[in-house]
């Protein structure tokens, strides 16, 4: 299992986001609290998303190696502010590629996305949803994972004109129906607002001050931390946040 976060609130840098916190998610990184799977750490790359001051396209650092490892970025993220984060580190899959590619976050346009999870029959169960997808949408995906797969479906309904929200719970609940026991904590932002599912995972929201952040585990232990409870679905903006039921099954369309 792979370990992410979320931030939108005022411009802050990312060691404070990322690194400094008590149970950082540099933390999580080697120590995790709750890793739901044969994994022990979360090792095998990882990756940072963020909305520079007035841009509406963000900028991704994604390495095929421990966030622990890597200096450049530690010296990056003290310099980095932002008011919009998504980040994630990685524990992959048995069988899925070790490339920088398969990091998370994954992006398109003004989307940064990011599964912590993974899909149950990969990939036999999920070839009757990827065939309702464009080819080129296929031959284009980041990397040959179920995250890139899950990213493709989310993203061809956000270009569909739906709320980030919207695509997520369906996305999710069609997973479920096809690939039952997967596991779905799904993340995603456009700088703006935020959607996040948690499904036979942790999910944790904290909301102070005018900025939320959405981790896989509670960053330290200030007050303020609300579980997510599983088989339900987050969105949030800086000032607001609010958790419904993910529907059961939606309807196949045609």
């Amino acid at each position: 299992m792979c370990r992410h976060l979320a931030y939108l609130g005022p411009p802050c840098d990312l060691a404070t986001l990322l690194l400094h916190p008590p149970h950082s998610l540099l933390r999580q990184s080697y120590a995790p609290a709750d890793m739901r799977c044969e994994a022990v750490v979360n090792a095998d790359g990882f990756g940072a998303g963020w909305y520079p001051d007035g841009a509406v396209t963000p900028i991704r650092y994604r390495r095929a190696i421990p966030i622990w490892a890597d200096p450049s970025f530690a010296a990056l993220a003290g310099a980095v502010h932002s008011a919009a984060v998504l980040a994630a580190v990685r524990s992959a899959t048995i069988g899925m590629p070790m490339t920088e590619l398969a990091c998370s976050p994954l992006s398109s346009g003004r989307w940064l996305f990011s599964h912590n999870g993974m899909v149950t029959g990969w990939p036999d169960s999920m070839a009757k949803l990827a065939s309702q997808l464009p080819v080129t949408d296929l031959l284009t995906l980041e990397a040959p994972t179920d995250s890139a797969l899950l990213w493709a479906l989310v993203r061809h309904r956000l270009v569909a004109g739906e709320s980030l929200g919207q695509a997520l719970g369906t996305v999710t609940a069609q997973v479920l129906a096809a690939a039952p026991g997967s596991k779905l904590n799904l993340l995603v932002t456009d700088g703006t607002t935020l959607a996040a599912t948690a499904v036979h995972h942790a999910l944790a929201v904290r909301l102070d001050d005018g900025a939320v952040l959405v981790c896989s585990e509670p960053t330290g232990h200030c007050a303020g931390w609300q579980p997510v409870p599983d088989g339900h679905l987050l969105t949030a903006t800086a000032s607001t946040v609010d958790i419904t039921s993910i529907p059961a099954t939606i309807a196949e369309e045609p």
